[in-house]
């Protein structure tokens, strides 16, 4: 049986180094990691996802995202056939963003985001992880890895602007329910680990190696 290649996508402003601890079993995967690029000038969500889909080289393969990667596999999946799309701590559609990001959108307060400010590395994981990170600094000082003022200013308004209204029911999501940038109770249709975090892609990577196998090869 040839492998199942299987791409990962780390979530904003991060470094494929969040996925360490996640194995998949030699003998049925490849496991093949993404990493984020440098937007072109204007480059839309779209242009990006194109540009990004490029990298994928086996047929049939299956697209892993975190976060805001999970938003990109989604849209990466327009444009190439894959066996599957699935999301951890990221959502499906704008309809499960939290309402501060409703807000965001409505107001534009994104533009006002320092996102120079954001570039030392606590504001950063705190943006990218979640508020309670400021005992980890030393273990996101390792996993964030973009720290490029155009690439953040993109990042963050393409994921406020984000347009899909209507969720893909093939998209496979697991989320945590304590995920406190994308909490859970606006999130519809998913596997709900107990205790997952907004990082849990780190602290719940046992239930992730023992699972996702299944999960992949499942019908």
């Amino acid at each position: 049986m040839s492998k199942i290649a299987v791409y990962f996508m780390p979530g904003l402003a991060a470094s494929p180094l969040i996925f360490e601890r996640i194995a998949l079993p030699k003998a049925n995967f490849e496991m093949v990691f993404l990493e984020w690029e440098i937007p072109l000038e204007k480059e839309s969500l779209a242009g990006y996802a194109l540009r990004m889909s490029k990298k994928i080289t086996h047929k049939s393969a299956v697209l892993i995202g975190v976060s805001f990667g999970g938003i990109l596999v989604q849209e990466m999946s327009k444009f190439i056939t894959v066996r599957k799309v699935i999301i951890i701590s990221s959502v499906k559609s704008n309809l499960e963003f939290p309402l501060r990001m409703k807000f965001a959108k409505t107001t534009k307060a994104y533009k006002l985001i320092p996102t120079n400010l954001i570039l030392n590395v606590e504001n950063l994981a705190k943006f990218s992880f979640g508020d309670k990170v400021n005992q980890r600094l030393k273990l996101y000082e390792k996993f964030l890895s973009v720290r490029d003022i155009h690439y953040l200013d993109w990042a963050i308004e393409q994921i406020i602007l984000w347009d899909r209204t209507i969720a893909d029911e093939n998209v496979i999501h697991i989320h945590g329910d304590a995920d406190d940038v994308f909490p859970i109770k606006y999130i519809k249709n998913c596997t709900v680990l107990k205790g997952g975090t907004h990082i849990m892609i780190l602290n719940k990577f046992k239930w992730l190696n023992e699972n996702l196998p299944r999960i992949i090869l499942e019908k």
